[in-house]
């Protein structure tokens, strides 16, 4: 490429560090941003189908299903481009896929077809993804690994502030007066979302991002590059991801009509309290970040993990106000969950991290699966008794927590062999 388009790599052939990364790192936070907003929207155009298209609960899952199947797919094709080309073109794919499939959404929206709102919806995804594997390992890697999971949920925060402002907009211009029976305002809403990322995209062509490589990434951390298969904190990681994604999508997923069952009939009032949730997502995420400084990450993990079980429990018998707001409190405690089960697992992998990153961002299709299964017995139940699916979801990250993210030391390596 000629221009902004190069790849810059660092002559010193080490991993930058101190007032070097600030620009990369404020840079790669707006991404966060991105798709922060584009999750919170999902969750009420999911509503807003059942309600224009005449969509069941489940039915209206295939959003879900081709948001988070494309994080099944995605990640591998993901860690191959950023181990080939680097975080920069890795990077300006996503958005570019990003941007595609924003544009979709017009022509779906104009012959109201549902399936082509789930094939827009997985070439988001898919763009999305290749983000993820890019950003996450990037933040991750630049800078000190003591404060790894520090840099990421400071990051990951705007992503909270992003979903946040998803169904706030939402909430005006989906069940607002005179929209809540079309799908105009979902054209133009994404026609500017595509506008957006393509400005994003033209400033990361022309940054200069400093590259790292898995040789610069083994080099720097001196410890022995072993199988992936052998870490435990990985593997259990890559299963704590899916679980935990897939719980915090069902909740979401149904939160408006978890509400509606708890006495909150208008979808506009139920949108509105989903972007209240989100805050408290965020919020608790700047606390999480904070804490981080005096706990080690694993043990706010597990003390989240644990709060986060009982709230969803309390949500399946608690009606009106009590139940409401026991789900509400839940996204506080959700809020450091992602980017600390992500920093933990790819703890001490060397020149295994990028492909690592893959593998854990693969665990977002955890989405994918229990929305479905959650919609399913929701639509022959309630959506009450339908919270047990997430309720497993956040008692496994319980045990990863305290029992297996803990990284072997290199001493305790040296001993094994």
């Amino acid at each position: 490429m000629e221009g902004g388009g190069e790849i810059e790599s660092d002559p010193t052939n080490t991993i930058p560090s101190g007032k070097k990364t600030l620009f990369p790192l404020v840079l790669v936070t707006v991404l966060f941003f991105l798709w922060g907003f584009a999750y919170g929207l999902l969750d009420v155009l999911n509503k807003h189908f059942q309600n224009v298209l005449g969509l069941t609960k489940l039915q209206s899952t295939g959003l879900q299903v081709a948001y988070f199947g494309a994080y099944i797919v995605f990640p591998p094709i993901g860690s191959m481009i950023v181990r080939r080309f680097g975080y920069k073109v890795s990077i300006i794919g996503g958005l570019t896929l990003y941007i595609i499939g924003a544009i979709l959404f017009w022509p779906c929206a104009q012959f109201k077809t549902f399936g082509g709102f789930v094939a827009a919806t997985f070439v988001i995804a898919c763009g999305l993804s290749n983000l993820e594997v890019a950003a996450n390992t990037y933040i991750t890697v630049l800078g000190s690994p003591k404060t790894a999971s520090f840099r990421l949920n400071l990051s990951q925060s705007f992503n909270g502030l992003g979903s946040f402002a998803g169904p706030l907009i939402a909430s005006k211009y989906f069940f607002g007066s005179g929209h809540g029976g079309d799908l105009t305002s979902v054209k133009y809403i994404y026609l500017g979302i595509a506008c957006g990322v393509f400005l994003v995209a033209i400033g990361f062509f022309f940054a200069k991002l400093p590259e790292i490589t898995d040789e610069m990434m083994s080099e720097e951390s001196n410890i022995p590059t072993k199988p992936l298969l052998k870490q435990r904190h990985f593997i259990g990681g890559v299963l704590a991801q899916w679980l935990y994604v897939a719980a915090q999508v069902t909740v979401a997923t149904f939160f408006i009509n978890l509400l509606n069952e708890d006495g909150i009939h208008s979808d506009t009032k139920a949108s509105q309290l989903l972007s209240y949730s989100l805050l408290l997502f965020t919020l608790g995420r700047f606390i999480a970040t904070f804490l981080m400084k005096f706990l080690q990450p694993r043990y706010i993990l597990g003390i989240y993990a644990t709060l986060c079980t009982v709230l969803c429990a309390l949500s399946i018998g608690l009606h009106g106000i009590s139940g409401i707001i026991c789900i509400m409190i839940l996204f506080f405690f959700e809020s450091c969950m992602y980017p600390t089960i992500f920093t933990l697992a790819l703890q001490d992998l060397g020149g295994n991290t990028k492909r690592a990153g893959g593998f854990v961002v693969m665990g977002v299709g955890g989405g994918a699966i229990f929305p479905p299964i959650q919609g399913a017995i929701a639509d022959k139940t309630s959506t009450r008794i339908s919270q047990i699916v997430p309720t497993v979801g956040y008692t496994y990250l319980i045990i990863y927590a305290f029992l297996l993210a803990k990284a072997p030391t290199p001493s305790s390596d040296v001993e094994s062999k």
